[in-house]
């Protein structure tokens, strides 16, 4: 009996094994069909979003009459807060716009809401809006989603196009990796 122990350590290794290698395949087929959702979602996305020019020329100033009394006492306007732009609507998935990474050759539809589920198709936002300046996208880190954007370098662009097709460009300022379980992190860059 004593001879026959060392059959159950061996066993337990080889079936965590054998799990372990069942998750990596699991991981490796989800993040494949994250990789084709946002294929088809950016190609449809592309086709309804109209293309911007590339360098808008300047309104052109044009003189307004002097309709209002100079000497009247001034009240601010209140300030009106940017309309975000209408989602489009591809499947039962709402989509906000898309991101354009160049340096990393990765274009990506961004869905309007998160949710886990939503997460394993495609980069959400979170909250915030790009003509507010306060847009926070989560995604995956599969390698067809955000798995390199460690690999990004301050200075490289990041752009954001929203649904009528207006693109915001952003450049990444500093690059701070995180451990995971800090869900405190303020996101504050110190000094």
């Amino acid at each position: 009996m004593k001879n026959n122990l060392w059959k159950i350590p061996v066993l337990l290794g080889i079936l965590m094994l054998l799990a372990a290698g069942g998750l990596c395949i699991h991981n490796l087929r989800e993040g494949k069909a994250a990789a084709e959702h946002a294929d088809t979602a950016m190609e449809a996305l592309k086709e309804q979003i109209p293309e911007q020019p590339a360098d808008p020329e300047p309104p052109k100033q044009t003189a307004v009459p002097q309709t209002e009394d100079l000497f009247a006492r001034y009240e601010p306007a209140e300030p009106e807060e940017p309309q975000a732009p209408a989602d489009i609507l591809l499947g039962d998935s709402a989509y906000c716009g898309y991101l354009s990474i160049p340096a990393l050759e990765l274009e990506l539809p961004v869905q309007s809401g998160w949710s886990y589920p939503a997460l394993k198709q495609s980069p959400c936002r979170v909250s915030g809006s790009a003509g507010t300046n306060d847009l926070i996208i989560a995604a995956h880190n599969y390698p067809a989603h955000f798995g390199r954007i460690g690999t990004l370098n301050a200075g490289d662009t990041i752009i954001f196009t929203d649904t009528q097709g207006t693109a915001y460009p952003f450049a990444v300022s500093y690059i701070e990796i995180i451990d995971g379980t800090e869900i405190a992190y303020s996101g504050i860059p110190k000094g």
